[in-house]
């Protein structure tokens, strides 16, 4: 998302003195990209530790974890407990700029959204009786539990009936009405002979499964037009030569026969499989666009995927951990429901299912890989969750109150990081296993595993990645002493300027002594959104330091303070501010509100 400063204005001072910066070599100011160095081979799980009652603890430290890939043990080099709803520092509520020792009003903050969750109804996979089940239960459990700081947002895997955040219960009403299922691979794979499952043609295709595809094999030649030609009786008063030539002859017809069987099982098969991967990605890259939407969300983020589930195929696996490092990285918690409900797997499918006319050899087959399908399908829902700190619901018909356990987020998500040594660039899984130095009854959810890269990150989408997360976060962090201050001031019914005073500590800079100067880069980020959490504009400034020794003894005390100023309507507004520098990759970040009427 661009960061646009067209309707802002940057002011920087030092001990309160406007400074401007082509005349003043020490300290100069620039829009620029940002680029901080970032490990590229960081990997970070998250952990979820449960009570006996299920509740999440937050009381234990980076020493009572252990942590393996492929069975090694890993040093664990970043560590961090997060706790939900969570404001270390309170955020600053704006000033009204025309009056004059204006108090700010405490109700400012109460009125903006703290909580975003997006329901993602995968409409392409989800059958019509499933998905009108789900919706209701939505529907009912979103008039029950939105609440005044909390935006819910109605997306689809289809992309048809989105709805982006909002508190209004009638609009979110109306979305989950027009939900319907739209199929393309049922739809498509519905009338072909032989009948093949995704799963089916992925085991024939991908993984040259000789016992699904002689079971495909079998129904082609017993019911698939043009059926096997009947062999001729053989003559009854024919010499042992003819019964000879006879019986090779049948035999050369059935090899014939069933390698054109086999032809048509892969011709059949490959479509299918193309059409599968083709859902499957899809719904990928709307994860992907739904967890970069919660991203841009100024608060805490849970997204709950309504799916029946689908198949990854093995080379669906690596976006499959792609999904999981965005969701780590952008602290969105994706927690699952699964919109079947409770069901019972019924021998051959259910009336809507074609009978297969292989015989109940080929029925046993097919059963045995719909079975193995329904749990892959199932898999990807509880792998989600489980990598991300969420909750996978399942096997109830109460979809209701699955709605109100996959909405809460975890009390306490503790957050394991450790760079993996000698990482090899070949894309090979690696499992993770996350234990206690003493469980004590506690149970564990973390992530599974992930696959390694093929390629390095590019830096340059590292740094923009790095930037627009700390901006688009909600964390308040004092690594560097920040003092922020906002004021308001209306020119009038339909026109404001909301005014971002920052003052910037220097003693805790890391400088970089060169030429007896004292180097250092400040990059300092300002956004604001509104009051569902939409952003609206922002700046971003480079500030370069050189200063003298001097110069600097004189701002350990005043620091440094940069003005930012936005061209805003009336309305509620939230302010980040993001300080970060380059020499010792410090970090600050505050909050603040406006309500302007």
């Amino acid at each position: 998302m661009p960061i646009r400063g067209a309707a802002t204005a940057i002011l920087l001072l030092v001990g309160g003195i406007p400074i401007v910066a082509q005349n003043t070599p020490e300290i100069t100011s620039h829009d620029t990209p940002a680029t901080f160095s970032t490990k590229v081979n960081l990997v970070l799980v998250p952990v979820v530790v449960r009570d006996a009652q299920g509740k999440a603890i937050g009381t234990l430290h980076k020493e009572d974890f252990q942590l393996f890939d492929k069975g090694q043990p890993q040093a664990i080099t970043r560590f961090s407990v997060e706790k939900a709803g969570e404001a270390v520092i309170p955020a600053e509520v704006a000033t009204d700029g025309a009056t004059e020792n204006a108090a700010p009003s405490a109700s400012s903050a109460a009125r903006i959204a703290q909580r975003f969750v997006m329901y993602l109804f995968d409409d392409v996979h989800l059958k019509m009786s499933d998905l009108v089940q789900a919706r209701d239960a939505a529907d009912r459990h979103l008039a029950e539990t939105l609440d005044a700081t909390t935006r819910a947002a109605i997306f689809t895997t289809s992309g048809q009936g989105n709805l982006d955040f909002t508190d209004d219960r009638e609009k979110l009403h109306e979305a989950l009405m027009k939900l319907m299922s739209r199929p393309t691979l049922r739809a498509a794979a519905g009338t072909d002979c032989p009948q093949l499952t995704y799963y089916m043609a992925d085991r024939i295709v991908n993984h040259n499964d000789s016992t699904a595809k002689q079971a495909a094999v079998k129904e082609v030649l017993l019911n698939c037009p043009p059926a096997q030609t009947p062999l001729p009786p053989s003559p009854g008063g024919a010499s042992a030569a003819a019964q000879k030539a006879a019986q090779q002859a049948a035999q050369q017809e059935a090899q014939q026969a069933e390698q054109s069987a086999e032809r048509i099982v892969l011709a059949a098969a490959a479509p299918i499989l193309s059409l599968g991967e083709r859902d499957t990605r899809l719904a990928f890259t709307v994860l992907e666009s739904a967890i970069r939407r919660l991203a841009a969300a100024p608060g805490d983020r849970t997204l709950i995927l309504v799916s029946s589930g689908f198949v990854l195929t093995d080379d669906l696996r690596p976006e499959e951990t792609d999904i999981m490092d965005r969701a780590i990285r952008a602290n969105v918690r994706i927690s699952s429901l699964n919109g079947r409900g409770l069901y019972v797997m019924i021998l051959g499918g259910d009336a809507s299912t074609p009978t297969s006319a292989g015989g109940p050899d080929v029925l046993n087959v097919k059963s045995q890989y719909e079975r193995e399908s329904t749990l892959a399908e199932e898999g990807i829902l509880e792998e989600l969750a489980d990598a991300t700190g969420g909750r996978y619901f399942h096997n109830s018909n109460d979809l209701k109150a699955g709605f109100g356990q996959v909405a809460v987020t975890p009390e306490f998500v503790y957050i394991l990081g450790f760079a993996s040594q000698n990482l090899k660039l070949d894309g090979a899984y690696h499992v993770l296993k996350v234990r206690l130095n003493n469980s004590r009854g506690l149970d564990l959810q973390s992530r599974r595993g992930y696959y390694a890269p093929k390629h390095l990150a590019d830096p340059e989408e590292d740094a923009k990645r790095e930037i627009q997360q700390a901006l688009f976060s909600r964390d308040e962090v004092q690594d560097i002493p920040v003092d922020m201050h906002v004021q308001y001031f209306k020119s009038g019914d339909a026109a404001a300027k909301v005014a971002v005073l920052a003052r910037i500590g220097v003693r805790n800079l890391r400088f970089r002594k060169i030429d007896g100067r004292n180097n250092d880069n400040l990059t300092i980020l300002s956004g604001l959104f509104d009051g569902n959490g939409n952003y609206v504009t922002g700046t971003q400034k480079i500030v370069e330091l050189h200063l003298q020794d001097l110069t600097l003894e004189k701002l350990l005390d005043s620091g440094i303070s940069v003005r930012t100023n936005f061209d805003v309507a009336p309305g509620n507004y939230v302010i980040r501010l993001v300080v970060r520098d380059s020499e010792g990759q410090a970090l600050a970040a505050r909050n603040g509100v406006a309500d302007i009427r």
